[in-house]
């Protein structure tokens, strides 16, 4: 749920993420609907193979646009009223929300992110890193981020910011920081495309498989070894396992993402207003048992769940939308800021021309 604040003025922004944005909150959006459907072999499967994936995709692409984070005053002005207020406002919602509605007793806190905000909590951390890994050689920081993963998967950090996520998504975040533009051009190659065909299907029908033989938990990235009652081996080998299957279908799913404009394009802007929205219409229609009707554990009432999943993923995404919660996703908050150097875009450090990718979208940030 990257989103890219207007472009700088004579620039656009690029289609790609935008479309990339859209198609994953879909996805996103379709799964969280399939859940309560699990009772299906082929439903199972269908989630556990969009898991794989949806996340990793927000999460490289909010890597990449991390890129230019430099603490400059602007883009840790941009970071508080787009990553951080959003946090706090959808975390207390939620609480309370869920509360209210299903008679749960949670306590407010900030330090312990409930369903969707646990990745607005990821990303403040994440980027709060950005510029240690930009000083790195790449493939330095890849390894060490892959090495915090498994110690992350290895030991039990405990709820607080939800660690457990921020450690084992943490590759996904760096290899996206170190990418360049010309590695998403070699992800629209033919080879890559055509590759990309079998390695989708290849997924597909292993997550059919393996239903039964493993749990979908391994591909959430929020429990431990011990939680998974596995030994460090094999918990190591299945961590690298699924961190290696994950990048492949991202690369996967990004070669087919299309790079021109299209009428979902636009749609692009609003994946954090989807990402945010979208849970308090699943989680209502689970705490009212909405699923419990035979109907929706039929092949029709599936098609059904994933059509409305889809619609509503759309809604949410719309410009109206947007307006109306303007306010929390973008507050301005000028009341509580000094007033410092006027934004630059990007906030790029002063000797470093700015990339076609970060003009176009200059302060980027994922919900």
């Amino acid at each position: 749920m990257t989103r890219g604040v207007p472009a700088v003025q004579g620039t656009a922004r690029d289609p790609f993420f935008d479309n990339a944005k859209l198609l994953a909150i879909v996805l996103v959006v379709v799964g969280h609907a399939w859940q309560p459907l699990k009772d299906s072999h082929a439903m199972w499967a269908a989630y556990l193979f969009v898991y794989m994936f949806h996340m990793p995709v927000f999460i490289l692409i909010s890597g990449y646009f991390s890129r230019s984070f430099a603490f400059r005053p602007n883009q840790v002005k941009r970071l508080i009223t787009g990553v951080a207020v959003p946090y706090a406002v959808f975390e207390t919602a939620y609480t309370l929300y869920g509360n209210a509605v299903d008679g749960r007793s949670n306590d407010l806190s900030l330090l312990s992110p409930w369903y969707l905000t646990w990745f607005l909590a990821a990303l403040f951390v994440w980027r709060l890193t950005a510029p240690l890994w930009r000083v790195m050689r790449a493939d330095v920081a890849v390894g060490l981020a892959v090495v915090i993963a498994l110690v992350g998967a290895a030991g039990e950090p405990g709820p607080v910011l939800n660690l457990d996520r921020v450690l084992q998504f943490l590759p996904f975040f760096v290899i996206g920081l170190v990418m360049r533009p010309e590695h998403w051009e070699l992800l629209r190659s033919r080879p890559v495309r055509i590759a990309a065909v079998p390695a989708m299907a290849g997924a597909a029908a292993m997550a059919y498989w393996v239903k039964g033989r493993m749990t979908a938990e391994w591909v959430f990235h929020s429990r431990g070894w011990s939680e998974l009652h596995v030994a460090w081996p094999v918990g190591a080998a299945m961590t690298l396992a699924m961190t290696a299957c994950s990048l492949v279908l991202v690369a996967a799913f990004l070669a087919w993402v299309p790079r021109h404009d299209t009428w979902f394009t636009p749609l692009g802007a609003g994946t954090l207003c989807a990402y945010l929205l979208h849970g308090f219409f699943i989680r209502t229609a689970a705490w009212e048992n909405w699923f419990d009707a035979a109907f929706w554990h039929t092949p029709l009432g599936q098609v059904v769940v994933t059509a409305l999943g889809v619609g509503l993923a759309l809604a949410l995404t719309s410009p109206p939308v947007r307006r109306l919660l303007r306010p929390v996703m973008e507050p301005r908050l000028e009341w509580a800021f000094r007033n410092r150097e006027p934004a630059v875009a990007g906030g790029l450090p002063s000797g470093r021309p700015p990339v076609p990718e970060e003009r176009r979208h200059a302060e980027s940030v994922a919900s």
